[in-house]
């Protein structure tokens, strides 16, 4: 039985996420495990680093896998190359150590959160941006940013009611970059809890836009209230871009 690392990449606007569910087929997880099981012709379990949400894109998405096979980890790619969809693509296929698990042993990952700032339409990556056509004021989105890295308890930006495990995470840097008319938030920490980076840029436009002031974000993480950070925002400008072991 040997231990596999693979890393792809994914375009989710038509996924409903990557965990599976019984009630759809339609998601990178099941679609794996479906194409694995039938190309080495045994159940396939397949681990992800992290759950992204229906409709988050996957620029470097790892995974793990046992199976018991003939075939080399070149022959597995390449089956995987040739049956999956066009939205999903496998980069790299190899033997991992006999305890590396996707999950387990990541260390950290880095989202890129992209928001089209302009009246102007951009066609081509309407799939892949926020579309918001308002004034903000980066200094203090900048301001905030700052204040929201470090080691906290990061409750107030979980979407789930109740969470069991530790809502502590270290988030190492939040930058904010004006491309022209593109803002592109980029998150880098050892984890995220549910819907946290969607919900820290909801709340960094927040700022942006004059609704809450960069003093807010102690506030707001030492009480743990959800219904004190900004809003949700939607999945589509969000890409996972680096997963670190």
């Amino acid at each position: 039985m040997s231990n596999y690392r693979l890393t792809l990449c994914y375009d989710g606007t038509r996924w409903k996420g990557w965990q599976k569910q019984g009630n759809t087929e339609h998601t990178i997880q099941g679609k794996l495990e479906t194409l694995l099981s039938r190309l080495l012709d045994q159940p396939v379990e397949v681990a992800g680093s992290g759950r992204t949400d229906a409709g988050t894109h996957a620029a470097m998405q790892v995974a793990s896998f046992r199976a018991k096979t003939k075939l080399s980890p070149e022959e597995i790619l390449s089956g995987l190359r040739q049956y999956l969809p066009a939205d999903i693509g496998a980069l790299s296929l190899e033997e991992a150590p006999p305890r590396f698990h996707a999950r387990l042993s990541c260390v950290g990952k880095t989202y890129v959160y992209r928001i089209w700032n302009s009246p102007v339409p951009n066609v081509f990556e309407r799939n892949y941006l926020y579309f918001l056509d308002e004034p903000l004021d980066l200094s203090a989105m900048g301001r905030a940013a700052a204040a929201l890295t470090g080691t906290h308890d990061y409750r107030a930006f979980c979407s789930l009611k109740r969470y069991k495990k530790s809502t502590v995470r270290t988030v190492e840097e939040v930058r904010i970059e004006a491309l022209g008319p593109e803002l592109r938030l980029t998150f880098s920490g050892d984890g995220f809890l549910y819907h946290m980076v969607r919900i820290l840029t909801g709340t960094l436009l927040a700022v942006g836009r004059g609704e809450l002031k960069p003093e807010d974000m102690a506030d707001i993480l030492a009480s743990r209230d959800r219904t004190r950070a900004g809003e949700t925002v939607p999945a589509c400008g969000l890409c996972l871009t680096e997963v670190r072991y």
